[in-house]
Order: C-alpha cells, then sequence, then structure tokens
C-alpha cells in the first residue's frame, strides 16, 4: 500500500472530481490520502466535508504562507480547536515562500512560528512548504526546537542539502513529489540516494507537479505510485519495498492515522 501523504483534494481539477480520483487511487494501490488545508477560513467548507466523505482521507488544518497575510490574525486556539476533530491528523501547510513572496514575510514567520506552536500542542505533524527559503526555515526550525519539540514534515521537498540536513538533525521527515521524476531534478535525486529510508514520505501535492508521464496533465493521488517507482529506482530497491518503508513512515509520524484505517492495514 502506498500513501498519498499530501494533496490539495479540495482545489479546481480534483474537487470536482474527487470521487473518481479517490477511486482511481484505491485502484493504483493508493490507499490512504491526506487533503491539506492553506486556508484556515475554506477549512469547514471545503477541506473538512471532503475527509469527512471519504474513509481512507484524512486531511490538516492550517494557512499556506501564501495566504499568511489575510489570516496572520486568526488565534492559536482557533487552530487547536479544529485539530480536535478525528479526521484532522496534521497542522498546516505553514511556513516560507520566497519565490513568490505573495505575502510579507514578516506575516509568513508569523504565522509558520503559530502552526509550530499549534504542532507542539497538538504532537501532530506540521507539513512545512518552504521554497527559496532555505537558511530562513532552518533557522526558525531550529529556535523553535529549543523551546520544545514538535513532529514535522518538509513537504515537496526541492530544497538544498543543508535544509535536509538540519531538519533531520532535528528529527523531521522528508517527503518527495513527482519533481524527483523531472528531468531537471538531477541535483535532487543526488541528495535523496543519501538520505535515510526511514524518514522519507511519498506525496503527489496533485493537483500540482504532476510526475513523468503525466508532465502537463492535472495530478492526482493515482499519480503517486510513479514517484514511488522512481524513488526505488534510485535507491535500488523494489517498489514493493518502497511502498512499505513509506507507508511505515507515514504512521510514524501521522500517528493519528490508525493502522487500521480503510481496513488496508491488519
Amino acid at each position: 500500500m502506498l500513501v498519498d501523504s499530501h494533496c490539495h483534494l479540495d482545489y479546481p481539477g480534483l474537487a470536482e472530481r474527487a470521487e473518481a480520483a479517490v477511486t482511481t487511487a484505491r485502484e493504483a494501490g493508493v490507499g490512504l490520502m491526506v487533503t491539506i488545508s492553506t486556508e484556515i477560513e475554506k477549512f469547514e467548507t471545503q477541506v473538512r466535508p471532503i475527509a469527512e466523505r471519504f474513509e481512507d482521507v484524512y486531511c490538516s488544518i492550517g494557512t499556506h504562507p501564501h495566504n499568511a497575510a489575510q489570516e496572520r490574525d486568526i488565534p492559536l486556539e482557533r487552530i487547536l480547536n479544529y485539530a480536535q476533530h478525528p479526521k484532522v491528523v496534521a497542522i498546516g501547510e505553514a511556513g516560507l515562500d520566497y519565490h513568490y513572496d505573495n505575502a510579507p514575510r514578516e506575516d509568513q514567520e508569523a504565522g509558520f512560528r503559530t502552526h509550530i506552536a499549534a504542532a507542539r500542542e497538538t504532537g501532530l505533524p506540521l507539513v512545512i512548504h518552504s521554497r527559496d527559503a532555505d537558511e530562513d526555515t532552518a533557522k526558525i526550525l531550529t529556535e523553535e526546537m529549543e523551546k520544545g519539540p514538535f513532529p514535522f514534515v518538509l513537504h515537496c521537498f526541492t530544497a538544498g542539502r543543508k535544509l535536509a540536513e538540519t531538519g533531520l538533525a532535528l528529527g523531521g521527515y522528508i517527503s518527495l513529489s513527482g519533481v524527483l521524476t523531472f528531468k531537471k531534478a538531477d541535483e535532487l535525486r543526488a541528495i535523496v540516494r543519501d538520505l535515510p529510508i526511514d524518514r522519507l514520505l511519498v506525496e503527489t501535492d496533485a493537483p500540482f507537479l504532476a510526475p513523468v508521464p503525466h508532465r502537463g496533465k492535472t495530478n492526482e493521488p493515482a499519480f503517486v505510485v510513479h514517484t514511488a517507482a522512481q524513488l526505488a529506482a534510485l535507491r535500488g530497491m523494489s517498489e514493493t519495498e518502497i511502498a512499505k518503508h513509506t507507508t511505515e513512515n507515514f504512521f510514524r509520524l501521522f500517528s493519528k492515522v490508525p493502522q487500521t484505517a480503510a481496513g488496508l492495514v491488519q
């Protein structure tokens, strides 16, 4: 069984065909999916209903750094309240995005630290978005970890080796998307070859970043099989072994998800 640890089933391209996307994923051997919140204000109307609709779909609660300015004033207590829902198994995604800078950097940092506090308080993993912000991401993670531990995953990892090493040293996990299959991703593949297998997850980030051989199409959870296959080839392992490791890692990090979820793990 594979797990798509990060997708957006409420986004256009998937929301209108969620039933088909989940069914196709199941047929491809993807037993669980986590649909990720990017706007807390849309959680009750868009994210939570999808997780409640499908037995094998879970969700997170959080604010993407792109939306950090408009949701900066959402209190920690509100995140904690939503996190009590049985289908909410993670905090985020939150973090820093200096590639687009769609929100002021001070708002991104404030939101990042609030979400870290939520992960620390709940024990749920923080799903971290970091793009072109390696140094500040590592700095904030290091500072915050000194205040008390919290679980986290660097999602859709495309950063440099130093951030990977810092994240691992702090106890974090690294999630790999379809970018791993891209022709120009040699540097990323070189880093991934050296990462400990017990800290790796796979994801789609659907509907974005469809892997080879589906480049240019709307991504969907079923396509995580291609990222897993690329990871297996890189590590000289079978696809079955990669599925076993990444699924075990998922359950270790996303510990709120019952290992008997959807009756797929006995």
